[in-house]
């Protein structure tokens, strides 16, 4: 009897706590910290903060359906936004390290069917970078390519098409080859249909009340309508910045600052290849913001603590002042940056 006792306590003791919660106690001030920030911004989604193998934060705060008082949980999948650039971006460069296609390729290189006079001055590298100044194919450029930014979705969607010329392959199939190929299972196209955990996103309307967004999924796959939950995020993190989707010289072509834009959260910021980091924090924090009606993310990586954080929110508040829709995650992000390698 007693070693049956016996037994059963080292199952528990083993067995009992939940595999998305180890809370080192050196991190018990950050995640204290955490826990409040969410509070005091009403934070409606999920929170995951990584550093090498251990989970130091994993909580998800409030409801997926706000109707039915559904919870979240850390394997709810919602659409990712702008993350999704990065995605595409490595997609791109893949066929690079292959030697299928060359940065400064024009687009009229891969798409001659289209015969504006764009094509011939418009590079693979300037639609990574937003610097092509194509606002509509059967308009004349903004601008002389490489000479300004000026955020597009367009152009992002026009790598997807160069990949599919290029790899005779569908955006579609090139995304979900890549997912299925380094087990982020929880990562979709919007057109695999596949998924079944994808939330419900709301947005705050000018009478303070939250509507149910019914257009999350309209924008360009390749630009910002990814699905995919914490874990596969967090993942794909780990993948990316230890040189596994890319190579080495490659990841640090995605890091490297080839434009500056003036955002509405962060005032001014750097630009790589679907990348986002503050003048000379390339190697302090770098990753991206995501924005999709109704859904409010943030993907950041922290060379110097090899940290992850993943915030994915279903409740968009405040949209006329983006500062303020994006409150909770700048400010825990900016607890993350005081953090050094232990």
């Amino acid at each position: 009897m007693k070693n049956m006792l016996a037994l059963v306590v080292a199952v528990l003791f083993i067995f009992g706590k939940s595999p998305d919660r180890k809370e080192p106690k050196a991190y018990s001030e950050l995640i204290n910290k955490i826990d409040s920030i969410a509070v005091a911004h009403a934070f409606n989604g999920v929170i995951l903060l990584t550093k090498d193998t251990t989970t130091i934060y994993s909580k998800a705060f409030g409801y997926s359906d706000l109707e039915s008082k559904t919870p979240l949980n850390m394997e709810s999948q919602f659409v990712i936004g702008s993350i999704s650039k990065q995605i595409t971006a490595v997609l791109v460069l893949r066929e690079y390290e292959k030697g299928n296609l060359k940065l400064d390729d024009r687009i009229i290189q891969h798409l001659p069917d289209i015969e504006q006079p764009l094509a011939k001055a418009v590079s693979i590298h300037h639609l990574l970078v937003h610097t092509h100044g194509i606002t509509d194919l059967n308009k004349p450029l903004e601008f002389e390519p490489g000479s300004q930014f000026d955020y597009s979705q367009l152009g992002y969607e026009l790598l997807a098409q160069i990949l599919e010329k290029t790899t005779g392959n569908t955006f579609h199939e090139l995304a979900s080859d890549l997912f299925s190929r380094y087990g982020l299972k929880n990562t979709y196209h919007p057109d695999a249909k596949n998924y079944t955990n994808l939330v419900k996103g709301y947005e705050e309307a000018e009478n303070g009340k939250l509507s149910l967004a019914t257009n999350s999924l309209e924008n360009y796959a390749a630009a910002g309508s990814f699905i995919s939950n914490a874990g596969d995020l967090n993942q794909w993190n780990e993948l990316l910045y230890s040189g596994k989707l890319v190579r080495e010289e490659t990841l640090a072509l995605m890091k490297t600052r080839y434009a500056t834009r003036l955002h509405p959260v962060f005032d001014k910021i750097e630009y790589g290849y679907g990348l986002l980091f503050k003048e000379g924090e390339n190697a302090i924090q770098i990753g991206a913001f995501g924005y999709a009606p109704g859904f409010v993310s943030a993907c950041y990586h922290y060379p110097q603590s090899n940290m992850n954080l993943i915030l994915l929110e279903n409740t968009a508040r405040k949209l006329d002042n983006f500062k303020e829709t994006f409150r909770a995650q700048t400010e825990i992000m900016e607890l993350l940056k005081s953090q050094r390698s232990s």
